[in-house]
């Protein structure tokens, strides 16, 4: 048989944030496991229409949106800049029609 017991949901944070504002402690509600989150910024990049050709392939190959390429690609060439092999390298390419294109190598 099921039990019929609902489960115990937790708080909200707006209702935590009520409690706080009236004055109760509410430290049980938090931990310190978690990690915090920098909060996330909208920005607008123009790209050229065969750029976003590109990007659209590879998110079509891939299964994956157009803006998880675009953040992918910008988080390897970051990390290949800032470990100090920056040096773009043609390679060819596993994508779309297009034979050769720069990015930064890995």
């Amino acid at each position: 048989m099921r039990s019929t017991r609902k489960k115990k949901r937790g708080m909200s944070a707006e209702n935590i944030a009520r409690l706080a504002d009236n004055g109760k402690d509410v430290s049980r509600f938090f931990t310190n496991e978690g990690q915090m989150m920098s909060p996330i910024q909208r920005v607008n990049v123009d790209f050229a229409s065969p750029m976003l050709d590109e990007l659209d392939n590879a998110a079509k190959e891939l299964n994956i949106s157009r803006q998880a390429v675009i953040k992918t690609l910008i988080r390897q060439a970051l990390e290949s800049a800032l470990s100090g092999n920056s040096t773009p390298v043609r390679y060819e390419a596993e994508i779309g029609q297009v034979d050769q294109r720069l990015f930064w190598q890995p």
